[in-house]
């Protein structure tokens, strides 16, 4: 293994953690805004929605190649590229005199985000190994999830003294220092004799590869869709916050605090639980929370009426599952192609956003219209990511690493 630069623990994790707040960041923070985006642009709620699913969708579509640019120019430069751009889409964001405008420039915002999650996931496997990643990555899912929580309440205190367009002067603000951190803070942790070149025929054939690959696919899809849940409600705030329990743009804390006390636990537990419990029993357990809040989720949804707090009581148990299952299913994925990590975490990164732009842009605006639909959604992503999880547990006892594309591994490599 090439050596690496010594990179205090803690200040790499505020780092990562940082970097990857660009996407939950960039998504929550204008929900307090919907409503006046609508009146300024005559616009209704599906059109203002696509502020999100726009973003997501050129999210998607572009972090397929950040891993593997990662891969062959090196993790820091493109991190710095990406941060630049973003800074400048989110200037173009708070400048937009129409809709069209300002989806296009949330779409770059899309096309920038990325660099920072897939590649900072790639940097943790490229200092750490074993208990010491579990235990950086869950401590950056706890710095991380912190954005969710307080990003829509950022965005309703800005609302409280100025218009929309200052939210995404925030963002610009953030992505500057960002920029300035990873400048001065952040050393090269993918050296010239480990990278790969970058071949645009070979990344389709990887990728493509990697599709096809059942157990990469199948632990993706059940991440995805285990989060597709709580996201779920993330996209459907403004729904949740301001119509069923009847708050305003300044109390989305209600939602969103408990969200993220969940995950900030779930996240300190899984790393003091980093080398006393096997990871498949822990990610088991996280499982098991997520199927349990989205039960009683589901049970209240029937037989009670939208109030505080019980409307929201079962999601920080959602949120407290999800964060100690995903942590382990991305280094397990990671460890799958350890000469393309970068590709893998591109790959992971492309199943989950593509999953969110549906939820946001297609299922939250069908779904929303009453707490019983957004309960049996959420509990559909719950459940279908629980039975991903146990088919892989029960056909599977180690996880390959692959050094070629799966479709060059002889079958019984295969789990």
């Amino acid at each position: 293994m090439t050596p690496q630069p010594a990179v205090p623990r803690g200040r790499i994790a505020l780092l990562l953690a940082g970097l990857a707040m660009f996407g939950p960041f960039t998504i929550d923070t204008i929900f307090p805004a919907f409503g006046a985006i609508g009146r300024d642009y005559a616009a209704g709620k599906v059109a203002v929605q696509q502020t999100i699913s726009v973003y997501l969708v050129a999210y998607a579509a572009t972090c397929l190649l950040h891993g593997p640019l990662s891969d062959a120019f090196g993790r820091r430069r493109v991190i710095l590229v990406g941060v630049s751009v973003f800074l400048l889409a989110s200037i173009g964001c708070a400048l937009a005199t129409d809709l069209p405008m300002l989806l296009g420039f949330r779409a770059l915002q899309g096309v920038s985000a990325g660099a920072g999650l897939v590649v900072g996931r790639a940097v943790i496997r490229d200092l750490y190994e074993g208990q010491d990643a579990q235990r950086l990555m869950s401590l950056v899912m706890l710095l991380f999830g912190v954005a969710p929580g307080i990003a829509p309440i950022i965005g309703g205190w800005i609302m409280a003294w100025a218009e929309w367009h200052a939210i995404f002067w925030f963002l610009a603000a953030f992505a500057g220092l960002l920029f300035l951190a990873t400048a001065l803070g952040l050393p090269e942790t993918h050296p010239p004799q480990a990278r790969t070149p970058l071949r645009m025929g070979l990344l389709w054939r990887n990728s493509a590869a990697m599709v096809r690959d059942g157990v990469f696919m199948r632990l993706a899809v059940a991440g995805a869709f285990n989060f597709g849940a709580l996201f779920l409600y993330i996209a459907s705030a403004p729904e949740i916050v301001q119509r069923f329990l009847g708050l305003n743009e300044q109390q989305y804390g209600w939602l969103f605090v408990p969200v993220i006390v969940g995950m900030m636990t779930g996240s300190f537990l899984a790393g003091r639980l980093s080398g006393r419990v096997a990871p498949t029993r822990l990610a088991n357990v996280g499982f098991g929370f997520c199927v349990a809040g989205m039960a009683l989720n589901l049970a209240y949804s029937v037989l009670g009426e939208p109030m505080l707090p019980w409307t929201i009581l079962p999601l920080p148990l959602l949120s407290f599952g999800v964060a100690l299952a995903f942590p382990i299913l991305t280094l397990v994925l990671l460890d799958m192609y350890p000469q393309q990590r970068g590709a893998a975490s591109s790959m992971q990164a492309f199943v989950g956003l593509v999953s969110n732009a549906v939820i946001s842009g297609l299922l939250s605006p069908l779904l929303s219209g009453t707490p019983l639909r957004l309960a049996l959604g959420a509990a559909a992503f719950t459940a279908t990511a629980w039975v991903l999880w146990r088919w892989h547990v029960a056909h599977a006892t180690r996880l390959p690493a692959r050094t070629e594309p799966p479709d060059a591994l002889q079958a019984a490599d295969r789990l």
